[in-house]
């Protein structure tokens, strides 16, 4: 099955799938922040090109004019593509970074996976059910200034590789995101004050090196929701299993030196 047909798929099961699916509105007020986070615009990625990197900046500006002030009500699902429509030359994406098969490639609308990683890591913090999110299959590039832990970022990819939320509480969320000078920048607000906040940890971290000498990445997510005003754990959940073939040179011996991770030698594949 080619591009277009999967394309031509979810824009049918998009119109008659039944859903009703969230977007920009005034009302209701949302008064309430329920969390914010905001990630570096310019980063050193290994040796790619960093006319990409100030390309993907423009690229981010067009998305956050669409995604900015969409109210989630009840009932309602978030779609990131939904929202951001086709990435074209036309409505003016340039060339920036895209991620193919563990390879740096250059296309239109390139950079966009750092909107859908904010935006995934917000709704991880909110009360909002994460109900499509694809993950990246490769670890490319080494850690420069990383806060999030390795593999809680999502990909996308128009329009059937989507990064989509559901809404079952019986409050409203906003999301915002602003690209500022440099960070970009998002929040969810509720029209209701949540009991819960959330918290993401990272277990069992280590990089593994197979029979081929190929070296992996492996690591658990898990969430914990718990009682906003005593910060008490009321419940814990697994999120994600990440296993990804390490695309960059990996030097075991620095990141003993440095404390960074435990490097951990596997003799089968």
């Amino acid at each position: 099955m080619n591009v277009e047909r999967h394309r031509l798929v979810r824009a049918v099961l998009s119109l008659f799938g039944g859903r009703r699916f969230a977007g920009p509105r005034k009302s209701p007020e949302t008064p309430f922040r329920v969390c914010r986070h905001r990630s570096v615009l310019i980063r050193t990625l290994g040796v790619s090109d960093p006319r990409l990197q100030y390309n993907k900046v423009i690229n981010l500006r067009l998305p956050t004019e669409r995604i900015d002030g969409t109210i989630i009500c009840p009932e309602e699902t978030f779609s990131f593509w939904r929202l951001v429509g086709h990435p074209t030359a036309r409505r003016g994406f340039v060339p920036g970074m895209l991620l193919s098969q563990g390879q740096v490639v250059e296309g239109i609308g390139g950079g966009l996976c750092q909107m859908a990683n904010l935006i995934y890591w917000l709704l991880l913090h909110s009360p909002l059910a994460v109900t499509e999110r694809y993950r990246h299959s490769y670890d490319v590039f080494p850690d420069s200034g990383r806060v999030m832990p390795f593999g809680s970022g999502a990909t996308v990819f128009y329009n059937y590789v989507d990064l989509q939320a559901e809404n079952r509480t019986g409050d409203s969320f906003r999301i915002g995101v602003r690209v500022g000078e440099r960070f970009l920048e998002g929040w969810i607000w509720s029209d209701a004050d949540q009991k819960h906040s959330f918290r993401v940890i990272e277990l069992d971290h280590r990089f593994l090196q197979d029979a081929e000498g190929i070296w992996w990445r492996e690591n658990r997510l898990r969430r914990q929701i718990m009682d906003r005003p005593t910060g008490k754990v009321v419940a814990e959940e697994e999120i994600g299993y990440n296993l990804a073939q390490v695309m960059y040179e990996y030097d075991p011996e620095a990141d003993r030196r440095s404390g960074a991770s435990d490097a951990v030698s596997v003799l089968s594949p």
